[in-house]
């Protein structure tokens, strides 16, 4: 059992940063992977971000390349997104999650654990 703490949520302006952490706890040699998705009200969950805890691999959905940088902190079992630029479509509900296995980064339903979720704002 892996379970995942998110933080760094808040209200920031157009144009500015925020970084996102999840610190992972429990059995996180199980997971291979982890990831970042988001929940804007009345939208689906989508795929943010993700990346692999040994290689360092990564992978970005469209919307976030370029502009989101996702890192991990192996000592501390962390995972961080550091998010600039940001525009009031990036408000929703942030969730850290973790899976087993490679691949199919992208798809929600392959992961197994999740956090609470941490709310991110952004004013026009």
């Amino acid at each position: 059992q892996v379970q995942l703490e998110e933080s760094g949520g808040g209200l920031v302006q157009t144009g500015g940063s925020l970084r996102l952490s999840c610190a992972a706890f429990g059995r996180t040699a199980s997971s291979d992977a982890v990831g970042w998705f988001r929940q804007a009200p009345g939208k689906e969950r989508e795929f943010v971000a993700a990346i692999y805890w040994s290689t360092g691999g990564t992978r970005y959905a469209d919307s976030a390349e370029g502009r989101f940088t996702i890192s991990r902190d192996n000592a501390e079992n962390t995972m961080y997104l550091q998010m600039n630029s940001l525009k009031p479509e990036d408000t929703a509900v942030y969730y850290c999650a973790a899976k087993r296995g490679v691949g199919l980064l992208t798809t929600q339903g392959t992961y197994e654990y999740w956090g609470q979720g941490t709310q991110v704002t952004v004013s026009s």
